[in-house]
């Protein structure tokens, strides 16, 4: 499994309470493009539609030895899941303040997979004590490393 791109801005914004894996349908140059680590899913999310679970505002770069048939950067994407997958997740986004964000994308066994959390929204307060317990611990972990090398 090789990480291929990853979302930096959920861990920040968001409390993740689960995850799922997701296959992700792709044209050809779509897939070319995600190899040579040309997208971005900074911005994603994904939704349930008529029974199916769509990625949008997910940028993968047109591929660029691509000819004319070559694809949409941001269009929607179906991502692939079990029937019972799409049901529990309905269940758990339709809870107000709960979303479904990609964390990353990735190739499994030469398989492009999406992995998908339900996610709840942090509140500005929330990040900032995020921020103060990192801060916190780094001071932490300095006053350690000085109580060893002065022993």
């Amino acid at each position: 499994m090789s990480a291929v791109i990853t979302n930096h801005k959920v861990r920040r914004d968001y409390f993740i309470e689960e995850t799922y894996e997701a296959g992700i349908e792709l044209t050809g140059t779509e897939v070319k493009s995600l190899r040579n680590n040309r997208a971005s899913i900074d911005d994603a999310f994904a939704r349930i539609v008529r029974g199916q679970v769509f990625l949008f505002n997910a940028h993968i770069a047109p591929y660029e030895q691509g000819n004319i048939h070559n694809h949409e950067p941001k269009r929607e994407r179906r991502l692939l899941l079990h029937k019972r997958e799409i049901q529990k997740l309905f269940g758990k986004v339709s809870v107000k303040g709960h979303a479904l964000i990609p964390l990353k994308m990735y190739f499994k066994s030469g398989w492009a997979k999406v992995e998908l959390a339900v996610a709840k929204g942090k509140q500005q307060w929330d990040k900032r004590q995020a921020l103060k317990r990192k801060a916190d611990e780094r001071e932490v972990a300095r006053e350690v490393s000085r109580n060893r090398r002065r022993t």
